[in-house]
């Protein structure tokens, strides 16, 4: 069992399950644009996504020598082979989608490493954070494997993309929500701003408009809208009984699942 608990921990805090929930919707898009699985693209955007966290976790160890944990030292070691794979799969891509991925990580360089003269990161901007990191999520998961696929970037990739947007800005809200206790007052989240009551109630509120957009598509899948309700079901329960006090797994392994959770009843409705 304490094996299995290690293998936990590294799953959890080595970046390994939120860059599966960023493969999911990934093979989401392609499933949904009923599109071939370009496994460069989708390798790229699992080891950019791990490789990314864990920087912006464990930047300091990627830069000067520190003592760590094996732990640690091991995540460091995994995301080293994340960067070198998505190095690879990069090269791999089309050049227009290339351009697009070095957007996207001009945005993520932003958020991690701090480039102004008072030494702060767009992360430690407040009301930033939350954006910036929807954004590239939606960019990563939408646009990329269209343009990719030389898809042009019509009326139901757009709805798809600020369908992705909204479902991360709502997940990031539990997040904070959980985190509340021991953000930075600075950061003035939207938590620490209105409370977690309101944040809840805008919680539910944005999930309305998240599952309306289905019905704009050039063409509404049934099923799909079966799908989205448990999908809305699902996440409005995780907001309802978020509190601060909850324990760090509620977000970093369930909260994190929903996409996992949202591709597999996709994947068993279709029997694909």
């Amino acid at each position: 069992m304490e094996v299995l608990a290690r293998i936990f921990r590294v799953h959890i805090y080595g970046s390994i399950h939120v860059a599966a929930s960023v493969l999911c919707l990934v093979l989401m898009t392609y499933h949904m644009f009923q599109l071939h699985v370009y496994w460069p693209l989708a390798t790229f955007a699992f080891c950019g996504t791990m490789f990314s966290y864990n920087f912006m976790k464990y930047d300091g160890l990627f830069r000067v020598k520190r003592k760590a944990s094996r732990r640690v030292k091991l995540i460091v070691a995994l995301s080293t082979l994340a960067v070198v794979a998505a190095g690879v799969c990069f090269f791999m891509l089309k050049h227009r989608t290339q351009l697009s991925a070095l957007g996207i990580l001009a945005l993520t360089a932003l958020y991690t490493v701090p480039f102004f003269p008072n030494q702060k990161n767009l992360r430690n901007w407040s009301g930033i954070k939350i954006y910036l990191v929807a954004f590239c999520w939606a960019g990563v998961t939408t646009v990329l494997p269209l343009v990719n696929a030389d898809i042009a970037l019509g009326n139901d990739a757009w709805l798809k993309f600020v369908q992705r947007f909204l479902l991360i800005i709502v997940l990031i809200l539990i997040f904070e929500i959980i985190d509340l206790k021991e953000d930075d007052p600075h950061l003035k989240t939207i938590p620490q701003q209105i409370g977690v009551k309101n944040t809840k109630i805008l919680n539910v509120l944005l999930l309305i408009p998240f599952y309306c957009l289905e019905f704009f598509k050039s063409y509404v899948d049934v099923n799909q809208l079966y799908i989205n309700i448990l999908l809305v079901g699902a996440v409005a329960l995780f907001t309802i009984f978020a509190t601060p006090t909850r324990h760090k797994y509620y977000t970093l392994f369930w909260v994190e699942s929903i996409p996992i959770f949202w591709y597999g009843l996709v994947i068993l409705v279709s029997g694909r």
